[in-house]
């Protein structure tokens, strides 16, 4: 069985998944590095390099592979999943936002290869590779992101960006679907 098929007999039947229906999802795929022939290298300058491997109404599945590069703080609008490190280690930093104020840092945490963790919905954060590590994960949200925020803290500044736009303030003026002045 490909991966592709492996993906889309899990996936399809899943609708309105839970929290442990989506990692439930995850671990039947038990995904691997070797599973991927051509990972497309991190873009120059971007902090990964994405890949949608699966899409529909309910759900969508990405492959990231980074660069050193750290992305923006950013939350996944609507949506909640869960994110499996496939190699290298991630440094994975959480926020707390309350209203119209800059988000501020609660914690940092490292997640090696083979772990798992859960990203809620509206819950704000950032990753980067940690101490030069090949860093390459696997997404899995619903519904599939949109209207994802991106922060920029040196700006005081928030933006809903499209859908095409990844956690990095865009560089094109149609990916600002709205931007926002935040407070110190």
């Amino acid at each position: 069985m490909t991966l592709t098929s492996k993906i889309e007999y899990v996936l399809d039947s899943l609708k309105n998944p839970s929290k442990a229906q989506l990692k439930d999802a995850l671990l039947k795929l038990d995904v691997k590095l070797k599973d991927f022939d051509n990972l497309l290298e991190p873009s120059q300058g971007k902090p990964y390099n994405r890949k949608l491997l699966y899409k529909n109404k309910e759900v969508e599945m990405l492959v990231m592979n980074w660069s050193q590069l750290e992305c923006a703080p950013h939350d996944h609008g609507n949506s909640h999943g869960w994110i499996q490190v496939i190699s290298g280690t991630s440094l994975n930093t959480v926020y707390e936002w309350e209203g119209k104020s800059l988000p501020t840092e609660l914690f940092q945490e490292y997640h090696q290869k083979g772990r798992y963790f859960y990203a809620p919905k509206k819950a704000i954060h950032k990753m980067q590779a940690f101490n030069q590590t090949d860093l390459v994960t696997l997404h899995l949200y619903s519904p599939p992101i949109t209207g994802m925020m991106v922060y920029d803290l040196d700006k005081c500044a928030a933006c809903v960006v499209s859908d095409d736009c990844g956690a990095w303030w865009p560089e094109d003026q149609y990916q600002k679907v709205k931007e926002l002045k935040l407070k110190k």
